[in-house]
């Protein structure tokens, strides 16, 4: 397996091309493209809600799978084969831009992500490793990447994807998860400018991350600011939207630098329901929506493409009440411009059977709508 692997590396490196795409739902809906029926994925599609995964959880480290192609290409794999999905999101987590910048993270058991010693006096700034060389330190993601490229043989796009600046900010102070991102808030307050500073190195390698996940095979990217919702409108405005506008820009500079094609890019950021329509003007395609979004209103001032949002929890409802919830969203946000999605990650008690049903829903009602030429298809051009 390892001789297979190391020889498809070469391969790619040695510009032997990918397998040809057989389902580019996904990109032509990023790109405001007509689409014969609504392209699906769902936010960690890969993890623990599926028995497969936790038989390889029982054996390894979360972060060793994540460092190990072989295995994050695995996981990828595991919801494709099962699902008639449109997308595969590579199988890593935000936090390893804070682990090459010289912090430990450890997952725990029933905690999470933590980091046994988070940034506490804006001095700590300097501990970290501000100028890694993040092809280098992050080859194993690149390298998960482009195996997945090959064993997905075209059959659905490949997305990349990074935390945002803030949110990987308030992991790095908090030490972890936080109810209410106090210690990050007190660093927006009380020292600006160091906080400025910190968004900054992080913005810098996120770009340079986002570009070797294209440079490897990487089709789509999303960019998870999953802690917007800590921030109140003036707070976005000045420590998150000014860098996820760099983020975008530096992305498609440097990727025609690098003499490489332009990947649809998609921008999530939680909670940030007050600024969706800034979002939509930040440069990405895709304005991906949490489920406390009114599909109506998003449909106001968002011009782009939208992605979301169905409550994660609605997976839990009985079956027909599931098809009902998931035929109400189509409809509300019509069949153009638009990626079906859940409006967060998918819990790790649920059930893949309500996976199942959510995902057919979506293109059932959505082809039948083109099919009708229902006014709802022409709502969003």
């Amino acid at each position: 397996l390892l001789y297979t692997i190391k020889f498809e590396m070469v391969q790619h490196n040695g510009r032997t091309p990918f397998p040809s795409l057989k389902n580019d739902l996904i990109i032509r809906a990023a790109q405001g493209e007509v689409v014969e029926k609504v392209p699906v994925w769902i936010m960690r599609q890969a993890g623990r809600y599926l028995p497969e995964f936790r038989e390889i959880r029982k054996d390894h480290d979360f972060f060793t799978i994540c460092q190990t192609p072989e295995l994050a290409c695995e996981i990828t794999l595991q919801p494709i084969r099962r699902f008639n999905l449109d997308a595969a999101i590579i199988f890593s987590d935000i936090l390893v831009i804070p682990q090459a910048l010289g912090m430990e993270v450890i997952m725990k058991p029933g905690v999470g992500p933590v980091f046994p010693e988070p940034l506490i006096e804006t001095c700590d700034i300097e501990k970290l490793d501000a100028h890694v060389d993040v092809k280098t330190k992050l080859s194993y993601v690149y390298e998960a990447i482009t195996l997945t490229r090959h064993k997905l043989e075209g059959k659905v796009p490949l997305i990349g994807f990074s935390g945002a600046p803030w949110t990987l900010m308030g992991y790095m102070i908090e030490g972890g998860g936080s109810k209410t991102m106090s210690k990050a808030k007190k660093w927006l307050y009380n020292d600006p400018d160091a906080s400025h500073k910190l968004l900054r190195i992080l913005t810098k390698v996120i770009i340079s991350y986002l570009i070797e996940q294209v440079a490897a095979g990487a089709q789509l990217l999303q960019v998870f600011e999953s802690s917007a919702e800590y921030l109140g409108p003036a707070l976005f405005e000045k420590f998150s939207f000014p860098y996820l506008e760099e983020i975008a820009a530096g992305v498609r500079e440097g990727l025609v630098q690098r003499g490489l094609k332009e990947v649809p890019m998609i921008v999530f950021a939680k909670g940030a329901y007050h600024s969706i329509s800034r979002l939509s003007y930040a440069g990405y395609n895709v304005v991906g929506l949490d489920w406390t979004v009114d599909p109506n209103i998003a449909r106001d001032f968002v011009h782009i493409t939208v992605q979301g949002n169905l409550d994660p929890c609605a997976l839990y409802a009985p079956k027909t009440e599931l098809i009902e919830m998931t035929k109400t969203m189509v409809l509300q946000f019509g069949v153009r411009n638009y990626i079906a999605n859940l409006g967060h990650g998918i819990y790790p008690d649920m059930d893949p059977e309500s996976v199942q049903t959510f995902v057919d829903t979506v293109h059932e009602v959505s082809e039948e709508i083109m099919k009708q030429g229902n006014p709802f298809d022409q709502l969003y051009t």
